[in-house]
């Protein structure tokens, strides 16, 4: 079985004596040891084995299992938000007086843990332009530990040539880590790019159904092991039932990902003959800046559209007060088409300043884009404007 979604849907956890055909969902907070010597053997890390569902659980194993089986990494390690798996990377790998190179365009939660939490633990952050390889060669500094990057980037599509920033990385002895959440391991392939770390909030396009949280972290064995001491005893544990339920969504991952993609790309051309629209953001669209570095890296532009209404701030709200199918929440990934204004929501604390540096207009409109029929999802943003 060569294909990874045939091995992600037919390999899964060992049957139990009831011979059951989907894996049964484990919900036990502990395990019980066969006797003294086992239970000394498996605490000492002498014996594998399980201890307690903090620590590994089966339905834990097999979701990471599978993600690193599409991700095409050594190990993994899985966590109950996204954001946790952002933290519990940065806390199990930096120590005081590291530092971090960053793309100025990341999530919102990101930057306060990279400006505001952090610092807390005198661990530092210089930002550079997402698209500046010349000022994250400068950046980095002998106290340079991680450089951080998404990319596609949130809400701003930005596309980061992850090959050529690998090589940086390598040069300079950093580690490379890339926030892989809008392309998801079926569109793109961080780690065989060149990156160390691939990184997800499972919340989105992996439940795909907007039910469960949860993030994973996917690297080599080495970072996997400084993951997985630091996780064992800070708790950021992905619960069993999330985990059974993320792994059940993987076997029906590229189905949903082939029509997201088709109903966005569909969605991004109508936009760009639209008179309202000023333009438009879709990694796989011509007009794209970074077209050509997304179709080198991605196998097809992904689920999430951007475009600035013409209108501004007050015009987007409008915007979003008028549409009907489209849902108004803070998600994306799911089978149900989501809009939001990112400059009143999401990026909401930032400075207008701030905002601007990373491409977030007072009217830029982010779509998430589900699987609803595409004339339905285009009748509804005609009537919205």
């Amino acid at each position: 079985m060569e294909n990874k979604q045939t091995k992600i849907i037919r390999n899964q956890i060992e049957r139990s004596k009831n011979n059951e055909h989907s894996a049964p969902l484990y919900l036990t907070s502990s395990y019980v040891f066969d006797d003294p010597e086992d239970m000394r053997a498996q605490f000492c890390d002498e014996k594998e084995g399980l201890i307690y569902s903090r620590y590994a659980n089966p339905n834990v194993n097999e979701f990471v299992q599978r993600m690193a089986v599409l991700e095409g990494s050594e190990n993994g390690w899985a966590t109950a938000t996204g954001m946790s798996a952002v933290f519990t990377l940065f806390g199990a790998l930096l120590s005081a007086g590291e530092h971090i190179v960053s793309c100025r365009s990341v999530f919102g939660s990101t930057h306060k843990l990279l400006t505001e939490i952090l610092p807390k633990w005198n661990i530092s952050t210089t930002y550079v332009d997402f698209d500046d390889y010349v000022g994250y060669e400068a950046a980095i500094q002998p106290s340079t530990k991680i450089v951080y990057i998404e990319s596609p980037s949130n809400p701003g599509l930005d596309i980061i040539d992850i090959q050529r920033l690998a090589t940086i990385c390598k040069a300079k002895n950093v580690l490379l880590v890339v926030d892989n959440c809008f392309a998801t391991p079926l569109l793109q392939q961080p780690i065989a790019l060149g990156a160390d770390v691939s990184i997800h909030s499972s919340t989105k396009y992996i439940d795909g159904q907007g039910r469960t949280l949860g993030g994973v972290i996917l690297a080599s064995n080495a970072i996997i092991d400084e993951v997985r001491n630091f996780a064992r005893h800070s708790g950021p544990a992905l619960s069993p039932f999330n985990a059974w339920i993320q792994s059940k969504a993987l076997e029906t991952l590229d189905v949903r990902m082939e029509r997201h993609c088709k109903n966005a790309f569909e969605i991004a051309k109508r936009l760009e003959e639209h008179p309202s629209v000023l333009k438009v953001k879709y990694p796989f669209l011509k007009s794209h800046p970074q077209y050509e570095i997304a179709k080198r890296q991605m196998s097809a532009g992904g689920g999430i559209i951007s475009f600035e209404l013409k209108t501004g701030f007050h015009g987007g709200q409008r915007f979003l007060d008028r549409v009907k199918l489209f849902s108004l929440t803070a998600n994306l990934g799911d089978v149900k088409s989501i809009a939001t204004h990112p400059a009143s929501t999401t990026h909401s604390k930032l400075t207008e300043e701030q905002r601007l540096e990373v491409g977030i207009t007072d009217g830029l409109i982010r779509l998430s884009i589900g699987l609803e029929h595409v004339d339905d999802l285009w009748n509804d943003l005609k009537q919205a404007f």
